[in-house]
C-alpha cells in the first residue's frame, strides 16, 4: 500500500527522487502517465496496478474507452529508476503538470500522484477538516 506524502525538488534535466519505500512497492520498471481524475497531476502505476486499470477501461462501452485511452496511453510512458532513485519525467508530462521546481509526491493507495507544489497547496486547501468529517461519517467510521 502507498501511503504518506513528501516534497522534492524536480532539477533542471526533469528528474525527481521517488522516496525508499515508493520504489519497493513500484517496482523495477512502471508507468507514469497524466492524471485521470480531472486534476493535473501525474500518476504513477506498478505494472501490475497498470494493468488493472487498463482491463478496467476494457470493460468500457468503445465509445467511452477510446477516448480514455487516447488520452490515457498518449500521455503514458514506462520508467525506471536511476542509481540514485530518480525517474525521469518525460518533457510532455513536466508541462501538462505544470512543473516548476517543487513536486509533491503522494501515495494514494495502488498509485502514486506528483504535483507541482503549488498545485498542490491549492488543491489541498479546498479540502477542509468538515469536508473531510462528513466523507467519514459517510463510512461510519
Amino acid at each position: 500500500m502507498l501511503f504518506g506524502g513528501f516534497d522534492h525538488k524536480i532539477d533542471k534535466k526533469g528528474r525527481v527522487f521517488i522516496p525508499s519505500a515508493f520504489r519497493e512497492e513500484l517496482g523495477e520498471s512502471f508507468i507514469i502517465c497524466k492524471g485521470i481524475y480531472g486534476k493535473c497531476c501525474l500518476c504513477v502505476y506498478s505494472a501490475t496496478e497498470w494493468e488493472k486499470l487498463v482491463e478496467k477501461i476494457g470493460t468500457l462501452p468503445s465509445s467511452k474507452s477510446s477516448a480514455v485511452k487516447r488520452f490515457l496511453y498518449d500521455g503514458a510512458f514506462n520508467v525506471e529508476f536511476d542509481t540514485q532513485g530518480r525517474i525521469l519525467v518525460p518533457p510532455a508530462l513536466r508541462e501538462y503538470a505544470g512543473f516548476d521546481s517543487d513536486v509533491h509526491i503522494i501515495g494514494m493507495d495502488t498509485n502514486l500522484e506528483i504535483w507541482d507544489s503549488s498545485l498542490w497547496n491549492n488543491e489541498n486547501e479546498q479540502n477542509t477538516l468538515e469536508s473531510i468529517s462528513a466523507v467519514m461519517e459517510e463510512l461510519n467510521f
